[in-house]
């Protein structure tokens, strides 16, 4: 009785496990049939970038205070690193007292050249008497001689003044010059930060000395994210700078986000520099990238995680359409 009890135990249990091999692999048919793309479609695999923006020093000066820590979001323009400019500024002042000495030799060429024209005027008008006076009899020759002389050497004055003044006029400019560039080094000397993102590592502390192109912070660019995928190369000869294309990420794979191919590699990844065969061409990998727009980037900064693993796909034909699990796209806010 125990044998015969046995005998159909196992048969079953035989017959329950051929009906969960065929359930699992039918689901499995099923599934790949639901998640298959249509032609016109291509797909690799990727994780999701986005570019890195270095927070440097243009020269080399001592960190005063840096304002922010890894994680945190930042704007753009907003301040993140102060340098110490003590050195700076003790120029500047003295850039700024020579701008003052400069513009006072400036303001005395110009009073000077009043003074010449004024003696000038004078003098042609004496010379002018001189020459009446000489001709009614009535005046010397000498002294008409020495009137005229006077004039001659006042015009003489009068160049000598001019060409003062605009040498007078090269030097503010100069001084001004100087000054604006001081300035400019102290500006630079405050960090900001050009773009919205987020602080990836913080690699200085207050009191250290960065040297010129020293790095104090490492950002990554929230508003330029994207994922890179591989794709053969009879695929990616058909994709279009500017092709629709779609993100799916492994945490997320029932929401997609909308990008466009923005670059295509012109270079084959990872293969020999000859290749012979058509079977060898068919496996050339070539790199194409799916950009996220930036307005849709931007508004979603809190949820971008850089590294996070999914799904590239890009359209290389433009007439095809997006199966339904891909039109359930992230929208802007």
């Amino acid at each position: 009785m125990s044998k015969i009890f046995s005998k159909k135990g196992v048969k079953w249990i035989l017959v329950v496990a051929v009906v969960a091999v065929a359930a699992l692999l039918g689901f499995r048919y099923w599934k790949g049939k639901q998640s298959a793309l249509p032609e016109g479609i291509a797909s690799g695999n990727g994780r999701l970038e986005a570019k890195l923006v270095d927070v440097a020093s243009k020269e080399p000066l001592r960190v005063l205070e840096i304002l922010v820590d890894e994680g945190a979001v930042v704007q753009p323009g907003q301040v993140l690193v102060r340098l110490d400019t003590t050195t700076l500024q003790a120029q500047l002042t003295e850039a700024n007292e020579s701008i003052a000495a400069a513009e006072e030799k400036l303001a005395f060429s110009k009073a000077s050249i009043v003074k010449q024209k004024s003696e000038i005027e004078l003098a042609e008008i004496e010379l002018e008497r001189s020459r009446r006076l000489v001709k009614e009899g009535a005046g010397s020759q000498r002294e008409f001689d020495v009137r005229n002389a006077k004039v001659e050497t006042a015009k003489a004055s009068l160049a000598e003044a001019e060409a003062m003044l605009q040498t007078s006029k090269q030097q503010v400019e100069v001084a001004r010059a100087n000054a604006a560039t001081i300035q400019t080094r102290i500006d630079d000397a405050t960090l900001k930060s050009p773009a919205l993102g987020r602080v990836l590592y913080r690699l200085a502390e207050p009191g250290e000395v960065l040297a010129a192109g020293g790095k104090a912070l490492t950002l990554v660019n929230l508003e330029d994210v994207y994922m890179e995928i591989f794709l053969p190369s009879e695929q990616a000869a058909r994709v279009a700078i500017g092709a629709e294309g779609r993100i799916t990420l492994d945490y997320a794979p029932d929401r997609s986000i909308p990008g466009h191919v923005s670059f295509v590699s012109p270079e084959a990844q990872f293969t020999p520099k000859q290749v012979e065969t058509r079977s060898e061409r068919e496996t050339l990998m070539f790199r194409v990238k799916i950009q996220v727009p930036k307005e849709l980037a931007s508004q979603y900064v809190e949820s971008v995680k850089t590294g996070v693993r999914g799904v590239g796909y890009v359209k290389t034909d433009s007439s095809a359409r997006w199966p339904g699990w891909l039109q359930n796209v992230v929208a802007s806010r």
